[in-house]
């Protein structure tokens, strides 16, 4: 929200109670409780009358130091981001005061609190990273017509106004509690969730509130209250609501926070290196979910508009069997059900006349599990509307009738999941899919939920339920698939979320076109995303929107199959290889083996994802944070540390460019070719290749060529490649078994005297060895269990 008119005015209508003089304060526990006026005391006169802020500063785990700011005083609105879901906090504070200041430190960080004037200033032992200057936290009251409370009611009474209750008059003002920190000279703001806009933030206006707009505009799907900077601290906006953040753009030197509230808390976030900030955020609101090892494979979606009875289905999948490109997760998506009758949660019966019998005849023959598509919202048409209104399963108005509209399909109403009754009736209709040999569920939508002149069952505010409702769905049906298939055995692919919705993995990126634009839109939107604490990524290979030219599709497979989820889907053509020439088949085998053979790499990042919150696709900062150079760049990326991909976005015959930090790389696909960094590479990318390129350093293990599948014993028959390895360098690597968090055992490297030594523990079995140095190969064929390899370089 922007409140100013310039920086020296407020605009017209609108007042301001900034919090200026701490007129009491009081140690408590973790932190300080502060009473902060908005005018200056002078006398006790001065005391009457006026906002008087009440702001806690305080420490809920190490390395955090949190700001709350609170007016009036009343019962918590509900509902609220949970903290500490998974790992309990690890509190460790330092308090300490003089006459006139106060100090917390913690992990590395200490905020100094003022009096008069009141500030906070956040440091590391380094550096200042931050403050809260003169004037930088208070209240704004704000005309009504300018808030989101206004815009909504005027589209939801045109959208249906027969069946709206005659709306009440609305206020005068709205009351804001905004907040400000300071941005430093080249200070980067990135992350706010899946944002598709300018990777970098500063100078953005980014509203965190769920809507379904595709990937091409402001909006976004996935929208967090959470941000990273290249400057050794992230913050994190807790409110489940609306939060509205002017990055560098009301006041280019401040990054601006603010809530329709009587309360607004955040959280400043230290840590040494970026990956330690998401580190921490992901303790406070929640690891991602340890996710089987199948997920990793191909997907393969029967797209939206385009038919797919039993004889379609089948053909896709030997299609795909025949040309080497083996589906692990077959996807039905709408039109499974009736047209019109979404979400009636039945096979449709002209398509599918024994859904039982085909999909068990189909997960046999080729080896896939089964995803169908669903969502919260419920067809006027569909024949469990009525039982769903009868019983009050959907979210009402606030005259008792249910809350309706016709876009996306006729009459729909809402699941109200706040109600356990409703819950439970969705669960017993999953239930009956997983029964006939559904094995996850596409969990779409989510967005478009109804704020304004509403109720909820249990009483929630409708403004803070819109964002939250994504988690609260994609929980549900999470642990429905935990409950009948086991913890580390269920996955949705989602595609609303906010903060705490990184638990409930797999998150796609929406709605694109079949553009080289949108391609790198979703990279862009994907980055953003991992960096807001979710671990994993997908898109929609090829685009969703239009049929893209061959060569667009042969560069997006390649995209597709280095991210973390690879789903071939469409809206009104299919993704299958073949539409696209015979040669797409073929470059998507190779690329479809080489992430094959990288499983227990990337099954070990799943692991670490799970205990840690490092994500696998990673922004080039996150690893390279003392490089500037990599600060900027949104077109190429890290799949965890080890592997840089950068992805072409440019057309046939083009030259594409992409960065190399410092050190000597080496190319995945072709390892005879090494490049010395820092420099940029400009080069044109044949059709059939991606840059991939693995850092100095790095020890990869690989799966057996030709394995055919992602889910497979990981520590066994494994070829070890060793990277540039320096003289007295040493290396571990931990081998998964694959099934589960389970590691099999270790790989331990060393280079010494001018020999690579790679022991391993004897649960792990190598085939072969190979060894990159000095632009030379070394291969090495093992028979059998070895413990300890010698390389002589």
């Amino acid at each position: 929200m922007r409140f100013n008119d310039g920086f020296w005015l407020l605009k017209s209508g609108v007042k301001a109670y900034y919090g200026l003089q701490v007129v009491s304060a009081r140690e408590d526990g973790d932190g300080f409780n502060l009473q902060v006026s908005t005018k200056p005391i002078r006398h006790r006169g001065d005391t009457l009358g006026g906002p008087l802020l009440s702001i806690r500063v305080h420490s809920p785990t190490e390395g955090v130091i949190g700001v709350k700011i609170d007016h009036f005083k009343h019962i918590e609105p509900t509902p609220n981001i949970t903290l500490f879901p998974d790992d309990p906090a690890t509190p460790s504070a330092q308090l300490s005061k003089t006459e006139h200041s106060w100090s917390l430190s913690t992990g590395g960080v200490t905020a100094e609190i003022t009096e008069n004037p009141y500030t906070i200033t956040f440091k590391s032992p380094q550096r200042t990273l931050t403050s809260a200057g003169y004037k930088h936290q208070g209240l704004y009251d704000v005309p009504y017509k300018w808030t989101l409370r206004s815009a909504s009611n005027a589209s939801c009474l045109t959208s249906d106004v027969s069946s709206n209750p005659r709306p009440q008059a609305p206020p005068e003002t709205v009351r804001y509690v905004h907040s400000e920190l300071n941005l430093s000279p080249g200070e980067l703001i990135y992350g706010l969730g899946e944002q598709f806009g300018a990777f970098v933030k500063n100078g953005q206006t980014v509203s965190v509130w769920n809507q379904d707009g595709g990937t091409s505009s402001e909006q976004a799907y996935k929208c967090v209250p959470f941000y990273i900077t290249n400057r050794n601290y992230g913050v994190f906006i807790n409110h489940p609501g609306e939060v509205e953040v002017e990055v560098g753009s009301e006041k280019v030197s401040r990054v601006g926070v603010s809530v329709a509230a009587e309360g607004l808390e955040y959280f400043i976030i230290y840590g040494e290196t970026p990956l330690e900030i998401l580190e921490r955020y992901t303790q406070m609101t929640g690891r991602p979910a340890l996710l089987p090892a199948w997920t990793f494979g191909l997907w393969l979606s029967t797209s939206f508009l385009t038919s797919y009875d039993e004889k379609t289905v089948s053909g896709f999948l030997q299609g795909m069997q025949d040309r080497n490109c083996p589906v692990r997760v077959f996807h039905l998506d709408c039109f499974w059900m009736k047209q019109y009758e979404w979400c009636s949660f039945t096979f449709d019966p002209e398509n599918f006349p024994d859904p039982a019998a085909y999909l068990a005849e189909i997960k046999r023959k080729y080896g896939v599990k089964i995803c169908v598509w669903i969502n919260p919202y419920i067809s006027q048409l569909s024949p469990i509307f009525q039982e769903a209104v009868d019983a009050g399963y959907l979210i009402k108005r606030t005259d008792g009738t249910p809350w309706q509209w016709d876009l996306w399909q006729p009459g729909l109403g809402v699941v109200d999941i706040t109600n356990p009754a409703a819950r439970k009736w969705y669960e017993d209709k999953l239930d009956a899919l997983v029964d006939l040999g559904v094995d996850t569920f596409k969990t779409d939508f989510g967005e478009r939920i109804p704020h304004v002149s509403v109720n909820f069952h249990d009483g929630s505010d409708p403004i803070r339920m819109h964002n939250t409702y994504s988690v609260i769905y994609n929980e549900m049906v999470f642990k429905l698939l935990e409950r009948r298939f086991g913890k580390g055995e269920a996955v949705v692919f989602a595609r609303s979320a906010t903060a705490g919705g990184q638990r409930f993995p797999v998150h796609w990126g929406g709605d694109c076109e079949s553009t080289f634009e949108a391609m790198a839109e979703t990279l862009r939107g994907g980055l953003s995303l991992t960096l807001s604490g979710f671990a994993f990524a997908s898109h929609d290979i090829g685009g969703f929107e239009g049929h893209p030219p061959p060569e667009i599709y042969h560069r997006w497979v390649a995209y597709g199959l280095f991210s973390s989820h690879s789903r071939l889907h469409g809206s009104m053509s299919y993704r299958v290889p073949w539409q696209y020439g015979e040669e797409a088949a073929g470059y998507m085998a190779r690329f479809l083996d080489a992430k094959h053979r990288l499983m227990p790499y990337l099954y070990d990042l799943a692991i670490k994802a799970n205990k840690k919150g490092h994500p696998l696709q990673r922004a080039m900062f996150l690893e390279f944070p003392s490089d500037p150079t990599t600060h900027y760049l949104d077109r190429q990326y890290m799949l965890g540390p080890s592997l840089l991909v950068a992805p072409v976005f440019v057309p046939q015959g083009e030259e594409s460019e992409y960065y190399l930090p410092a050190g000597r790389w080496t190319s995945f696909f072709h390892p005879e070719r090494t490049i010395d960094g820092p420099t940029w590479v400009r080069e044109v990318v044949p059709l059939n290749e991606i840059p991939v390129w693995v850092r100095p350093g790095s020890v990869l293990c690989l799966g057996p060529q030709g394995i055919g599948r992602p889910d497979y014993a990981l520590s066994q028959n494994l070829e070890v490649q060793v990277y540039e390895m320096q003289e007295g360098e040493t290396v571990q690597v931990d081998v998964p078994e694959g099934d589960g968090a389970n590691i099999a055992g270790i790989i331990m490297v060393e280079r010494v005297a001018g020999e690579v030594r790679i022991g391993t523990s004897r649960e792990v079995e190598l085939s072969s060895v190979s060894v990159f140095t000095a632009r030379r190969i070394i291969r090495q064929t093992i028979d059998g269990l070895a413990s300890t390899v010698t390389v002589s370089v």
